[in-house]
């Protein structure tokens, strides 16, 4: 099958994660990404994650895990001859993502008007953590700073915890794939040329449709409830004998085969449970009512045996424990890859398309592995590449 954008070149500028993570999605489609890199160091992310070894080497877990697939050229955008050499590399692109402050790559010299001359079909996305304007747009754009400012803080946790950061990078890995859902929209436009204006807030703001409708249509401010699913009840996280389980028995009649099955029929008797609001207004005291059922077996018992019954339940687990889980290993998530001697596990796409899970297939680039390649495509001889790397422009 042909991957969905083989011809597609895109150059990517970003650095850390929302950008890498948005062209990474675009590498794993088929796209012919060139990492853009500063000479002097190149993308943070090669210095950042668990692995001192690996950071000192400038192969940082944290860059590994979003720029396989990818080639890298170094390139100092600041000189004169640095701007040229983006200008000629722009000319044979299809796309070039930033993540730059906003008014960054127009300091430069190098934004969308000027590179809009030089390619008229260019897509040009800029990834910022507020946007291209409005009163924050010079903002610094943190994941934890756009997790704070966006309100998702504000709801998670419980009531007497909250706020609470979520526990990996949300703003960044939402508004990276917003950013490669609009490049690809994009793609399908006739002229193609255009400039996006991606923000990592808005982005996350959009996720939270229902909190959000809540608010504008409801009137309902948004608070923090912890692990329970205010929708409904009983629905939210529940104790067991072992580890704890989430069960969602949001209709009627799942909330009645969970109380016979667990031989609690006085609850259906119960007046403070007897419809949705009652027991949403009394969750807590049903969830007590529950658990000391629930407490009496293995989480993987009552899951097996709520789900045969038609009651939604499924178990609380741990990041290794969900890597390690048959249905990840047997729709192929997690891939292996020869990494520079090493064999190495990284995620593939999150889409099967046609029964095809798209995987990476060449390693995480070495800063300026592809120089030679990438300029003497552009018409630079073998001379002139060695001349700017002694320069330090590439």
């Amino acid at each position: 099958m042909t991957d969905p954008l083989a011809g597609i070149r895109v150059l990517d500028l970003t650095n850390v994660l929302a950008g890498p993570y948005c062209c990474y999605q675009l590498a794993l489609m088929g796209a012919d990404v060139i990492k853009v890199e500063r000479p002097d160091g190149g993308d943070l992310a090669r210095v950042l994650g668990a692995d001192p070894a690996r950071n000192k080497a400038g192969m940082g877990i944290s860059f590994l895990a979003q720029n396989a697939g990818k080639k890298s050229v170094a390139l100092d955008m600041k000189s004169e001859k640095g701007k040229a050499l983006l200008k000629r590399l722009v000319q044979s692109a299809d796309v070039l993502v930033e993540n730059f402050r906003p008014g960054v790559m127009d300091r430069l010299g190098l934004g969308y008007e000027v590179l809009r001359n030089v390619n008229p079909n260019l897509i040009y996305c800029a990834i910022s953590g507020f946007g291209q304007d409005g009163p924050r747009r010079d903002d610094p754009a943190y994941d934890q700073i756009v997790q704070g400012i966006s309100g998702v803080m504000s709801i998670t946790g419980a009531p007497d915890t909250a706020p609470y950061r979520v526990g990996y990078p949300l703003a960044d890995t939402v508004g990276g794939m917003t950013a490669a859902f609009a490049v690809s929209a994009a793609l399908n436009a006739n002229p193609r040329g255009t400039y996006l204006d991606v923000a990592m807030s808005e982005a996350v703001i959009s996720t939270m449709g229902w909190v959000v409708s809540n608010y504008l249509v409801g009137g309902v401010t948004p608070g923090a409830h912890g692990n329970e699913n205010t929708t409904s009840a009983p629905s939210g996280t529940f104790a067991t004998l072992d580890s704890p389980i989430n069960i969602a028995a949001n209709r009627d009649e799942q909330w009645q085969a969970l109380a016979r099955y667990l031989g609690r029929d006085d609850l259906l008797n119960n007046p403070d449970y007897a419809t949705r609001e009652d027991r949403k207004r009394n969750r807590h005291a049903l969830r007590s009512e529950l658990e000391r059922t629930l407490r009496t077996k293995a989480a993987s018992e009552w899951v097996s045996a709520l789900n045969a019954l038609g009651v939604p339940a499924g178990q609380v687990l741990t990041v290794p424990e969900a890597l390690a889980d048959p249905q990840l290993s047997d729709r192929g998530l997690i891939g292996s890859l020869q990494v520079h001697g090493e064999q190495m596990q990284l995620a593939g796409s999150p889409v099967v398309m046609d029964g095809i899970r798209r995987m990476p297939q060449i390693a995480p680039p070495k800063l300026g592995a592809d120089n030679k390649a990438v300029w003497s495509e552009i018409g630079l001889t073998d001379a002139e590449i060695d001349a700017l790397s002694r320069e330090g422009i590439i």
